[in-house]
């Protein structure tokens, strides 16, 4: 007899399948905003060269005399080709005659320039702090901030090997309960990281053990006869799109990038040790595919009853 057989003479959709629904689905929302955070915690504000007089507090007001910010912007930061402040490079002395130019003149001499030796100031109106800003992620270093996610998606990749290997080998249930704290760990680590290559490290790892999570959460749909496995699966979609709404007001409420990544990880902790407490961990209600010989077994006299025989092979 086939699984599906078996599954609509014995109930396909009973208590053991709406706790197991109930379980995944929420861990599905509890592991969706670890994998579009990085959309948040690594955005590129607006930025521009740090200039001495212009962002140096020990600069009194009597040497910059009566000049307003955008004036000493204006002497300060080239215009690039949309005739806004260059985003890398800064002149090498304050250009004064500037101030004297109502317009674009072709005999003028172009002022010498430079790459941001003393960093950039960054905008603060969407976010305190991204990775960005806290590893100067931009001009020539902007290609670092694709190599994060790149180094993210490879261990999600990883995890899709691994994933299926170690849950075939050793159960859905222990890799689900494995893979939990591990996500923990490492993005509580990942905010408090100390160089960019540690937090990329740690990146990689997150996105290995998100994706072995992902496993244990499509046997909802296989534990599931086809008379419900569209409603099934339009739950596990909005579970997913609950999650991306959680994390935009995460995102909206934690503008720096470490309370925002702590916050998440704290919610994966908590996802942790509820799944530990509770009764979905004991054999009645685990994930492997061992449960499906005791919940067999506990049914047996009602097969019989309904005149119908297993053939053993």
């Amino acid at each position: 007899m086939a699984f599906q057989d078996l599954l609509n003479q014995v109930g396909s959709m009973g208590r053991y399948q709406i706790l197991q629904m109930a379980f995944l689905l929420i861990c599905n929302v509890m592991v969706t905003p670890h994998t579009v955070l990085e959309n948040f915690t690594a955005a590129i504000p607006g930025h521009r060269c740090w200039v001495h007089i212009l962002d140096n507090d020990t600069v009194s007001d009597s040497d910059s005399g009566t000049l307003s910010q955008d004036d000493l912007l204006r002497i300060s930061i080239p215009l690039d080709s949309n005739l806004r402040p260059d985003k890398c490079r800064r002149f090498v002395q304050p250009q004064w005659h500037l101030l004297h130019l109502n317009g674009t003149f072709s005999n003028v001499t172009e002022p010498d320039t430079e790459p941001c030796v003393d960093g950039w100031v960054y905008e603060q109106s969407t976010f305190l702090s991204t990775t960005v800003t806290e590893w100067d992620l931009v001009c020539g270093s902007q290609v670092l901030g694709s190599v994060a996610k790149f180094v993210f998606v490879i261990g999600i990749l990883v995890g899709n090997f691994l994933g299926g290997h170690l849950s075939d080998r050793f159960g859905r249930r222990l890799i689900l309960t494995c893979a939990l704290l591990p996500m923990a760990i490492t993005g509580t680590c990942a905010a408090l990281a100390p160089t960019f290559f540690i937090y990329c490290l740690l990146h990689f790892l997150k996105g290995l053990w998100i994706d072995i999570i992902h496993f244990p959460v499509f046997s909802v749909i296989e534990w599931t006869s086809p008379k419900f496995k569209a409603l099934v699966t339009i739950l596990m979609l909005c579970a997913t799109s609950f999650g991306n709404i959680v994390m935009t007001g995460l995102a909206f409420v934690f503008r720096n990038w470490h309370h925002l990544q702590l916050v998440i990880t704290c919610i994966s902790i908590s996802h942790y040790v509820f799944f530990q407490i509770s009764g979905l961990q004991n054999g009645h209600n685990n994930l492997e595919m061992n449960s499906f010989f005791q919940v067999y077994f506990s049914i047996s006299g009602k097969m019989t009853k309904h005149g119908m025989h297993i053939k053993e092979e």
